[in-house]
Order: C-alpha cells, then sequence, then structure tokens
C-alpha cells in the first residue's frame, strides 16, 4: 500500500505542475489526418505524461522497499530501456515536430535488442536459482518445462508484442490506463500466490502501477487533459511483459490482455487485407476507431473494453487458482 500510495500522489502533486511544463516546451499531441475527426480537437494537448508515470512507479518502488530485491532492479531497467525508445518517438515527433518521429524500422531494433538482452538475462536469472524456465498451463495445475532457446524466443515475443500492443490500444482518453491497471492488479494476485521470495519485490511494481495509473487517469480521463505518450504506453507495455516472464505466466498475460491482443489483430488483419485483396475489414484499425466511427462514444468505449479486460482478469485468475 505504501508503494501503491507513494505511486499516486507522485502523479496527483506533480501532475498539474508537469503539465504545465509540457505546455511550455510546446509538446502538444499530433493527430494524424486519416485518423476519426473526433479526434482533431485532441490536437495540442499536452503528451509525454508517461515521463511522469516513470518517475512515480521508481519512486513507489524503491522508497517502499524494492531495492532489495533483483527482479525488481531489472523490471526497472526494462520500464526505462523501452521509455527511451518511446521518449526518442516523442521527442522528435513534438518538440523536433518531425511529422513521423523515430521511423519504426529503428523503432523495432531497439524493441528487439532490448527485449533479447532481457530474454538472455531471464535465461541466467532462473539458471542462478536453479530452476528451469517454465509455462504456467492455465486452467490446470501443470507447467511446461521450457528448453533455452524456446524460452528466449517467448521472451523476446512477449517483451516485444505487449510494448507493441500496449502503444498500438493508447488512442483513447483512459483506455490503455484502465486496461494496464486491471492487468496489474491481476498480476498482483499471481505474485501472492508465488512461494519465492525473490518475486515479491514485483508486488511493489504491481501496486506501484496501480497507484500511478489511477493519479495518471485523474487527468487522463474523458476529456483528457494529458496522455502519456509513446514514452508510457512503450515501457508500461513492457514491464507488463517483464511481470509475465517473471512470474511465468506469460499465457495468463495473453488471456488477461485480451483486448491489447485484440487492439494489435485488429491492424495485423486490416493492413495484411488491404494488401491482398485492397478491401478493409474494419472501417478503421486499431478496433476503438471502427467502433467509434460506428457511432459509439468514447466514454462508453473505454467502459466496455475496461468491463471485458476487468472479466477477462476475474476469470483468468480464477482459473488459476481452481485449475
Amino acid at each position: 500500500m505504501l508503494s501503491f500510495g507513494i505511486a499516486f500522489l507522485v502523479m496527483l502533486i506533480f501532475g498539474n505542475q508537469f503539465i504545465r511544463l509540457l505546455q511550455k516546451w510546446q509538446a502538444g499531441q499530433v493527430i494524424r489526418k486519416e485518423g476519426p475527426e473526433s479526434h482533431y480537437s485532441k490536437k495540442g494537448t499536452p503528451t509525454m505524461g508517461g515521463i511522469l508515470i516513470m518517475i512515480a512507479i521508481t519512486a513507489a518502488v524503491l522508497l517502499s522497499g524494492g531495492w532489495r530485491f533483483n527482479l525488481v532492479w531489472m523490471g526497472l531497467l526494462t520500464l526505462w530501456l523501452f521509455a527511451a525508445i518511446g521518449f526518442l518517438d516523442d521527442y522528435k515527433k513534438l518538440i523536433l515536430k518531425h511529422s513521423k518521429g523515430l521511423a519504426s524500422r529503428w523503432k523495432y531494433f531497439w524493441q528487439s535488442v532490448f527485449s533479447l538482452a532481457l530474454a538472455f538475462w531471464f535465461q541466467h536469472y532462473f539458471n542462478s536459482i536453479g530452476e528451469m524456465p517454465a509455462l504456467i498451463l492455465p486452467f490446470t495445475h501443470q507447467v511446461l518445462i521450457l528448453r533455452p532457446i524456446s524460452f528466449i524466443v517467448l521472451a523476446y515475443f512477449v517483451l516485444t508484442g505487449s510494448s507493441n500492443a500496449v502503444n498500438l490500444t493508447d488512442g483513447l482518453d483512459g483506455l490503455a490506463i484502465l486496461s494496464i491497471m486491471l492487468v496489474a492488479v491481476g498480476f498482483s494476485f499471481f505474485t501472492m500466490m508465488s512461494g519465492h521470495p525473490e518475486t515479491q519485490g514485483l508486488l511493489l511494481i504491481c501496486f506501484a502501477i496501480m497507484g500511478a495509473g489511477l493519479g495518471f487517469w485523474w487527468f487522463n480521463g474523458f476529456p483528457a487533459g494529458l496522455f502519456m505518450g509513446d514514452v508510457g504506453s512503450l515501457a508500461l507495455g513492457a514491464l507488463l511483459g517483464f511481470l509475465a516472464i517473471a512470474l511465468q505466466a506469460e499465457l495468463a498475460w495473453l488471456i488477461m490482455g485480451g483486448i491489447f491482443v485484440i487492439e494489435t489483430l485488429s491492424v495485423i488483419l486490416q493492413v495484411g487485407s488491404y494488401k491482398l485483396r485492397k478491401k478493409r475489414i474494419f472501417k478503421m484499425a486499431p478496433i476503438h476507431h471502427h467502433f467509434e466511427l460506428g457511432g459509439l462514444t468514447e466514454p462508453k468505449i473505454v467502459t466496455r473494453f475496461s468491463i471485458v479486460t476487468l472479466l477477462l482478469v476475474i476469470f483468468t485468475v480464477y482459473g488459476f487458482l481452481h485449475g
């Protein structure tokens, strides 16, 4: 609760000051011409709020005793490595006014470099504590032991996929942060169920995410006065992926994060369909824009997507407890 409280208060106390600083930097949201017309009113809204989220989470975890756990340090390193990629992208777009920001190939290159490095570290970590990397199978009490190469490939895709999935979902006021908080609640249950002392430090990260997320939602709720930007979405997505790997709950993350998965698949299907058939499946991708163009209001979409995430988290936690 100390971790939660510190993260929440950092966001609440410094949020308005940070917004004024972003306004001074003229770090306002850039709206894509191909996006929904209803989003044009969001132009100029301060973004890069993810920087404050990173600070809040880091301060909360360390001040509540997280510095004693090796896994916590790796989690924070993951957070800041991917935040650096997002920051560079946001900085080029918002401060230097380069419309496309960091080129996609370079963004994915650095995501891959960091993901592979972290995957190899995880392999070394499990070896050092005398455990084989494993995959907990949902709704059973069984685990699947992974060979080193299989584990590294899985960890790589979990980290890069999580980072990009959250980034794609961050398109409506409050949508990404609410889903992130709910998944963090789910991971907190898995952390408490784990009997390994080292993973208990991850509970501090889960509660820091909840606290910082709640504080950010104070400013990000419809109509948003602050966006997290790529610096926030890429980093928080990677951090959730990190928690999944550390807790050997990659499949649980896949289920709890179903909204993130659907958002990502909608983009893949849309792009693939257009390239192959010159036809679009959705009115616009990611899928939350499809519902917008279908007449649903932004708050209603966010509410319904959040309800789905909540149900998926409850379903997954129950399934793992009573599988």
